[in-house]
């Protein structure tokens, strides 16, 4: 029986299915009946991360299954499963169960960075352009997340609402591990789990190396969780994470050359979008207020990191310097132009895609490309501090209070009324300890 697009909305909105490969878009508003083509992006983008292959081989029936369901609810008229051959467990795992399903076949994407950017998987799997600013919706299609996938496939056949994430554990750490852990548990207390950091001063990386951020062993887990990467405090990609705004800025002025080659590599420049770093970079370093859409292009970066953690052989940082100028823009009421031009396809762009053993090595984690073997037991928690904002759009609304008694997937949130949002329900079962309209406190059950 194929389900309504407007019952599976809501199933998916009631079950806090949002983006789980980092974005954290709400994906029941993803759902539209102008896709004709819909993809799971198992490209497993960044270095080190290892979960979404992992996930796909468990569990390729279910996630199929509910891609299926997802494809019949938009009446789309096929399914791509788009990963890399070099994740020979996962594709075997879905070349086995293809003949089940009519609609679907594998997209086989490059060894390159980034292939899990959407509007990169969407190029590499169809050929179709999403033009600058624009939805993948825009040219027919739609895109999830391998365990965006699976945590539909858990609202469809039991209701389950999420409450756990796996996230990859690596980097100096004893027993580097993929762990699925309670929504609102610490990194420190995943570090932990992985049987503790091998060094007795280190930084932590949340996310993957080109686009996380510098965390600590307080931070918590979200939906949006993908990895928690334990670094030396000297280490490459913790040292560009660190380093304050002002020194980029006079490292700017002082040695930008205009090579190039920070535009020469950008993805989405050879896709012929009109972001130019190093247009940018010279515009900035030298108070270039003329040229206005050497900053009105900015909008159009994906926040990718090349740029910064590879391309430029002056280490300069152009992401970091692009992420700020967005966002003084959006401050003062600049939004993106609907009329930017997309030019053709860089013809050099198979020649200009940046190889991931490549990227690996430059940023100094060939050493930490370890196995990171998949362990399914919910790692236990003393207690979980379940954030009420975890997607793009408005937080869940507040539906327990302290001294309430809990179960896992009790909704702790509800999704907003008439807002872009989803529910939030809890990880453990226990007793509300403190609940405010930011986060939720829950002490778990001995």
């Amino acid at each position: 029986m194929i389900m309504e697009i407007t019952q599976l909305a809501d199933i998916m909105r009631k079950s806090g299915v949002a983006g789980a490969g980092g974005a954290g878009f709400p994906s029941y508003a993803k759902l539209d009946k102008r896709a004709d083509t819909i993809i799971l992006n198992c490209a497993e983008c960044e270095p080190l991360l290892k979960l979404h292959r992992q996930v796909l081989e468990k569990y390729a029936v279910e996630i199929m299954t509910a891609l299926d369901a997802i494809a019949d609810a938009v009446e789309a008229e096929q399914v791509i499963i788009a990963v890399k051959a070099s994740y020979t467990g996962a594709v075997n795992a879905v070349k086995n169960n293809l003949s089940k399903f009519k609609k679907m076949k594998i997209g086989i994407l490059p060894e390159i960075y980034p292939a899990g950017d959407e509007v990169i998987t969407i190029y590499e799997t169809t050929g179709r352009v999403v033009a600058p600013g624009c939805l993948p919706i825009t040219v027919g299609v739609t895109v999830f997340n391998v365990e965006t996938a699976l945590n539909v496939y858990n609202a469809l056949t039991n209701g389950s609402g999420v409450t756990s994430k796996y996230i990859t554990i690596a980097g100096e750490v004893k027993n580097p591990v993929t762990l699925k852990a309670p929504l609102g548990i610490t990194y420190g207390e995943l570090i932990k789990a992985a049987g503790g950091a091998t060094i007795s001063e280190y930084a932590i990386v949340a996310g993957g190396p080109m686009t996380g951020r510098i965390a600590s062993d307080s931070d918590v887990v979200t939906k949006t969780s993908n990895a928690v990467l334990v670094m030396p405090k000297n280490q490459y990609i913790v040292q560009r994470k660190t380093t304050p705004t002002d020194i980029n800025m006079h490292r700017t002025m002082a040695a930008c050359c205009q090579c190039h080659m920070c535009t020469d590599l950008c993805s989405r420049n050879l896709l012929g979008h009109p972001i130019e770093p190093h247009r940018f970079m010279r515009a900035v370093s030298n108070g270039i207020t003329s040229d206005t859409n050497a900053y009105i292009n900015t909008f159009f970066c994906s926040s990718c990191g090349l740029c910064e953690m590879y391309s430029c052989g002056q280490g300069l940082a152009p992401a970091s310097l692009i992420a700020i100028a967005k966002g003084s823009l959006r401050k003062n009421g600049v939004t993106p132009p609907k009329d930017a031009k997309l030019e053709p396809v860089n013809p050099q762009r198979d020649y200009r895609r940046v190889p991931m053993g490549r990227l690996t090595a430059r940023l100094g984690l060939t050493k930490y490309n370890v196995p990171a073997p998949l362990k399914d037991e919910l790692v236990k928690a003393d207690s979980v501090k379940i954030m009420l904002s975890q997607c793009i759009g408005a937080p869940s609304v507040l539906a327990v209070k302290a001294g309430d008694v809990v179960k896992i997937g009790d909704v702790i949130g509800n999704a907003p009324e008439g807002k872009l949002g989803t529910a939030v329900h809890s990880s453990v079962n226990g007793v509300v300890s403190e609940a405010n309209d930011k986060f939720v406190v829950i002490r778990a059950d001995a």
